[in-house]
């Protein structure tokens, strides 16, 4: 029996197993358009949103019926990069790309509000405790990889799944001139031990009851649900020592 209902919200971690965050689709998109202006188009027939940058140089599609998966798309023209994610990517690391965006084109409005990060990938890894093997950093569950190959077409690309298990695949993948701080924040902001917010019928179904994963209220806690889980976390290391 799952200790909790569907409809239960949770602090879930590590958070490349939380799946996408469904109801927080808007995060990625809200910012562009109701802090920056960025004008958008929303084709209600399929759901699609589309939004471009003022300048014209850069776009973020929104597409959940695409036929491969790939929910979100971020292109930029003259040099044309491309970031590309599918469907249960964690939205809060494809938040923190789309919302750092504007700061790509020189608009510094609310940056005190999305910091960039100034980390290396390499620094990233380690300061969270993922393993590096050649090109390779892998999470410290070994279920969610990071692969660096310099040179070719798509050198940065991020892959996930548990156990080969049916709706825990999930993939993120930046061309070549894509801006490496670019990658660093979705690294940074998938990496990091702080849990993310879900509904529990939105955790992907085998990660529900996975050992891996840390699940904790986020309502009937006796202290701040936050400073539940980080408890919860410390916890389970010492116990795992």
């Amino acid at each position: 029996m799952k200790p909790f209902e569907p409809q239960d919200r949770v602090l879930v971690s590590p958070r490349h197993l939380a799946g996408a965050g469904v109801d927080r689709l808007a995060d990625a998109i809200g910012p562009l358009i109701h802090l920056f202006g960025w004008p958008s188009e929303h084709e209600h027939a399929n759901g699609r949103i589309c939004v471009n940058s003022p300048d014209g140089s850069l776009f973020v599609n929104f597409n959940s019926l695409h036929t491969l998966g790939h929910w979100w798309t971020i292109a930029h023209h003259e040099p044309y990069w491309e970031a590309r994610f599918t469907r249960q990517t964690p939205i809060e690391a494809i938040a923190a790309v789309t919302q750092a965006l504007p700061q790509l084109i020189g608009d510094h409005r609310h940056i005190e509000r999305i910091p960039l990060t100034a980390t290396p990938l390499a620094q990233i890894a380690d300061l969270n405790h993922w393993h590096r093997e050649g090109d390779t950093f892998t999470s410290p569950d070994g279920h969610c990889h990071l692969q660096h190959t310099p040179g070719e077409e798509t050198p940065w690309r991020f892959r996930h799944h548990v156990y080969e298990g049916f709706d825990t695949h999930w993939d993120a993948s930046f061309t070549q001139d894509t801006p490496e701080q670019l990658v660093a924040q979705f690294f940074t902001h998938l990496a990091t031990t702080t849990p993310v917010e879900r509904a529990f019928r939105d955790i992907p179904y085998l990660v529900q009851d996975l050992d891996d994963a840390l699940i904790t209220p986020v309502r009937g806690a006796a202290v701040n649900p936050h400073v539940h889980h980080a408890g919860a976390q410390l916890d389970r290391a010492m116990r795992r020592r």
